[in-house]
C-alpha cells in the first residue's frame, strides 16, 4: 500500500475531527418553509401567553389549607358529641348519687342529662353545618373555579 493511505497521525489520543455538512429538509418537503425572497423578513416569533401568577392546582396551598378546615371541622363536630355522651357515661359511673338525685317530680338528673343528649347531638350537626357554610365550603368553592380556568386554560393552549 502506498502512503497516501495511511493515516498521518496514527497515535490513540488523536482523532481527526469530523465534519458533517450541515443537515437542510429536502426542499421538495412540503413542511419546510423557505424564504421566498432573500430580503424577506424572519417570521414573526409565536406570541407567548403569560402563565398564571399561581402554581398549578395539583401543588396548591389551598388544598392544604382546605384540608386543615375539614379536619377542624370534623373533630369539633366529633369532639361536641362525644364530648357531651363520655361526659355522660363518667358522671353514671363515678357521680351516682348526683345522678339519682331527683330535678323534678319524678325526673332524675341523669334522665334528664341522658335526655340531653339529642339537642346536643343536633346541636353538634348544626356546629357541622355552620362550619362546613363558612370555612370549609368557600375555600372548596374557590379551588373549583380554580381548577375549571385552569382546565379552560390548558384546553386553549
Amino acid at each position: 500500500m502506498s502512503d497516501a493511505f495511511m493515516p498521518r497521525h496514527s497515535s490513540p489520543e488523536y482523532s481527526p475531527p469530523h465534519h458533517s455538512a450541515p443537515h437542510h429538509p429536502s426542499p421538495h418537503h412540503p413542511s419546510t418553509s423557505y424564504p421566498t425572497y432573500p430580503w424577506q423578513p424572519p417570521p414573526a416569533q409565536p406570541v407567548r401567553r403569560r402563565q398564571p401568577p399561581r402554581p398549578p392546582l395539583g401543588n396548591h396551598s389551598d388544598l392544604r389549607i382546605l384540608r386543615t378546615a375539614y379536619r377542624l371541622q370534623r373533630r369539633v363536630a366529633t369532639l361536641t358529641a362525644l364530648g357531651y355522651f363520655t361526659l355522660f357515661l363518667l358522671m353514671s359511673a363515678f357521680a351516682p348519687s348526683f345522678m339519682t338525685r331527683t330535678v323534678s317530680g319524678g325526673l332524675s338528673m341523669g334522665l334528664l342529662l341522658g335526655l340531653l343528649q339529642v339537642p346536643v347531638t343536633c346541636l353538634a350537626i348544626g356546629l357541622y353545618e355552620y362550619t362546613a357554610r363558612h370555612t370549609v365550603d368557600p375555600i372548596a368553592d374557590r379551588l373549583r373555579r380554580q381548577a375549571t380556568t385552569d382546565a379552560r386554560r390548558e384546553a386553549t393552549r
